[in-house]
């Protein structure tokens, strides 16, 4: 999803570093993979790093946890990039997160395939090609993903984010909001939420596009954030 926007940063003179969620990439950690944790291990990454202000990029589950981080340190954001997300402690989890939340979450996951799992990637219109979905597989085929996805969703109660309300407004930082036109997990109503309780942040809607709008339209969406950075 972000070696296009990456190496787009990188002509420009910028350093990026996109951090694995646990268990759901090639950093080795058992678990589990709870909001918590994957909070922790932002915070320590930044500083092991020493990157100093940083323009935030955050994207789905990483919305949650870069946002809450962000929150947390004020000083430390120059920027935002919020994508197909939400951080609202009245929201409510779609049809399937709740299904996964239940008492029934492992038997649920343990039933996906590789088949089931490439059409929750295309539910919305993304022409994955089998190689970029064997990427987003790789984690559930070889790794924890099952369990971590039923650990992140469990530990995600909206009322934990009530601490955080009105606080990215209160960061006074630039804002870009980059989303899906047609997203059916993060739907645009929540683009447009962020833009009233964030002033001054702009909306970059892309029709066509689903929840994966960087992978969906990788160069518009890289020059649409490398045009924000650096104007």
């Amino acid at each position: 999803m972000w070696v296009p926007l990456m190496e787009a940063l990188t002509a420009e003179g910028r350093r990026c570093v996109a951090p694995d969620l646990y268990c759901l990439g090639d950093s080795k950690d058992p678990g589990p993979a709870t909001f918590e944790r994957n909070l922790e291990a932002l915070a320590e990454l930044h500083e092991g790093l020493g990157l100093g202000p940083v323009a935030l990029v955050v994207h789905d589950w990483g919305g949650f946890v870069g946002l809450a981080w962000a929150c947390e340190h004020p000083d430390l954001v120059s920027a935002l990039v919020i994508s197909d997300t939400g951080f609202f402690s009245d929201g409510k989890w779609h049809g399937m997160a709740e299904a996964i939340r239940s008492e029934k979450g492992e038997e649920i996951m343990a039933a996906v395939d590789r088949d089931g799992f490439a059409g929750l990637l295309r539910v919305d219109g993304a022409d994955f090609s089998d190689e970029e979905v064997g990427a987003y597989w790789r984690p559930f085929a070889d790794g924890r993903g099952r369990e971590a996805t039923v650990e992140f969703y469990r530990s995600m109660d909206f009322e934990k984010l009530e601490p955080y309300q009105g606080k990215l407004g209160d960061l006074g930082v630039p804002a870009l909001l980059v989303w899906g036109a047609e997203d059916k997990f993060a739907p645009l109503a929540g683009a447009k939420r962020f833009m009233r309780e964030i002033p001054g942040s702009r909306l970059a809607a892309f029709q066509g596009a689903g929840h994966f709008v960087f992978d969906q339209k990788r160069e518009r969406a890289a020059r649409e954030v490398v045009g924000f950075l650096t104007s």
